[in-house]
């Protein structure tokens, strides 16, 4: 699958990676062009290396590219936006039309205060045209370098909100690349759950609470 990737920066990087590893083509696109093809040349080498590691011998990887904001938006058969907040309208006016009708992950949070009025995902679907998937993003970008992420014996699951059922299906197949289970979130208009349940477990996370021992295991949900 050909990843395109609008961003950078940390998520960009370990999300990437670890898809890059998975075997599939990726393009990663930043404001600084040298900065990116850098970053694209480090996560290659990286991929190459736990690819090495995982397989128990020499096991080559597609490499990593770097391009433009359009460049990423036009190679992608799935688009990842991983760009802050505050330069997220200019970034995706920059990748033109490409993300019309396209797979995009929404992978952002809210930069300060969670406002339920401005929800992220839908205002990337309005400003693209994109089939959006919220995924992601209650995770610190260190536990998407983890491979995989496995704690206790369980696979991290990872909830998808979306309304296109061949996005879902694309977004499920790199979630499970990651060693991870995706789950069904539902709609994309339950994404600004999974926008404010961020912001709350951060929050928690920053006073030092262990944020995921607020939820009983599955036995005890009284489900």
């Amino acid at each position: 699958m050909r990843i395109g990737i609008l961003g950078a920066g940390g998520m960009a990087d370990a999300l990437g990676t670890q898809w890059a590893r998975a075997g599939h083509e990726v393009m990663i696109s930043g404001r600084d062009a040298s900065a990116s093809a850098a970053r694209a040349a480090t996560m290659t080498a990286e991929a190459a290396r736990t690819r090495t590691e995982m397989a128990g011998a020499q096991a080559g990887v597609v490499g990593v590219r770097a391009g433009s904001w359009a460049e990423a938006a036009a190679f992608g058969e799935v688009v990842m936006v991983a760009v802050r907040q505050a330069g997220l309208a200019g970034v995706l006016a920059s990748a033109g039309g490409a993300l019309r009708g396209k797979p995009v992950i929404d992978v952002a949070n809210a930069e300060g205060p969670y406002d339920p009025a401005r929800p992220i995902a839908p205002l990337i679907r309005d400003l693209t045209g994109g089939h959006v998937v919220k995924a992601f993003n209650l995770c610190h970008v260190d536990v998407w370098r983890l491979t995989p992420p496995v704690f206790d014996g369980r696979p991290l699951a990872v909830p998808l909100c979306g309304d296109d059922p061949a996005a879902l299906a694309a977004v499920r197949t790199l979630v499970a690349d990651l060693g991870c289970t995706p789950v069904d979130g539902g709609g994309l208009d339950r994404a600004m759950l999974l926008e404010a349940t961020a912001a709350f477990m951060i929050g928690l996370w920053f006073g030092g609470a262990d944020a995921q021992a607020v939820l009983p295991p599955m036995a005890y949900s009284g489900v």
